[in-house]
């Protein structure tokens, strides 16, 4: 990569950042298009995050992704949020166009595109999602205009009260559920929160309830240990490099204008 006076500098706000595939993603993508641009994660604690969405302006900056924890406290610190993503209460992509900064949401489209090349539908399903952070407003947005029925948990009770009530405002298949002793009745069942990304942490759900023929869904991008109980007891599982992957190409459009090919950045993710 040759980087010079002319390179358009794209990158990732989040904490922490260290295990982030994006630039890998994104690099290969910018290199195979011959775009002069660069991605790079920075690694912004929580107390400096206004400061670090200050500095794309004045880095000039493209444009950033924006990941845990700062999806939904970045709102405030924008000139202007899509409408999309302003509905979701999140934002993963940022464009720096004319000298303001511009929220977008591309995780709910990247988690659909991802169901759709794994060839599973959420026409009519049962869903269950766990967590109602960031992600999972992002992808209760358009599952909730397929599902049968959205269920949501979380042990913030006001957070998903928030989000079932927002929710409810498009359509009225959303609730939410105390705990997460039924998982065996719902065809889909989806994890959104941190849980499986370290070593040790619990399951988000008793796994001896799964049956074979439901979906199991992991929104971070490994095989966590949720998904290998699943896939031990006969169900479909899917981790979120599909999600991943697709966010990565929709931000990659908003700040480029430019489609990549979508097969470069699979192959960077090294599946």
């Amino acid at each position: 990569m040759n980087i010079n006076g002319k390179t358009r500098i794209t990158g990732l706000f989040g904490y922490p950042v260290e295990h982030t595939l994006s630039p890998a993603m994104h690099n290969a993508a910018f290199k195979e298009l011959g775009l002069n641009y660069c991605y790079v994660p920075f690694s912004v604690h929580p107390d400096y995050l206004e400061k670090a969405v200050q500095s794309i302006k004045a880095l000039n900056l493209a444009g950033v992704n924006v990941t845990v924890p700062h999806k939904e406290k970045v709102l405030p610190y924008l000139d202007e949020i899509n409408e999309e993503a302003s509905f979701i209460g999140a934002v993963n992509t940022i464009v720096h166009s004319g000298g303001r900064l511009i929220g977008y949401n591309t995780d709910g489209r990247g988690f659909m595109q991802s169901l759709a090349d794994n060839g599973i539908s959420a026409e009519g399903k049962n869903i269950l999602i766990i967590g109602a952070g960031g992600a999972c407003r992002a992808i209760s947005y358009y599952l909730s205009q397929k599902a049968k029925l959205l269920q949501l948990f979380d042990i913030d009770k006001e957070k998903v009260g928030k989000l079932v009530h927002d929710l409810q405002q498009i359509r009225n298949n959303v609730s939410s559920v105390e705990n997460v002793s039924g998982v065996d009745r719902f065809h889909i069942i989806i994890n959104a929160t941190p849980l499986g990304l370290k070593e040790g942490d619990p399951l988000p759900v008793d796994t001896s309830l799964l049956r074979k023929e439901q979906i199991v869904c992991d929104l971070i991008y490994k095989k966590t240990p949720l998904l290998e109980q699943a896939e031990k007891r006969g169900c479909v599982n899917l981790n979120g490099l599909g999600m991943l992957l697709w966010q990565g190409v929709f931000a990659f459009e908003l700040w480029t204008g430019k489609r990549p090919d979508v097969e470069i950045m699979r192959n960077a993710l090294k599946w």
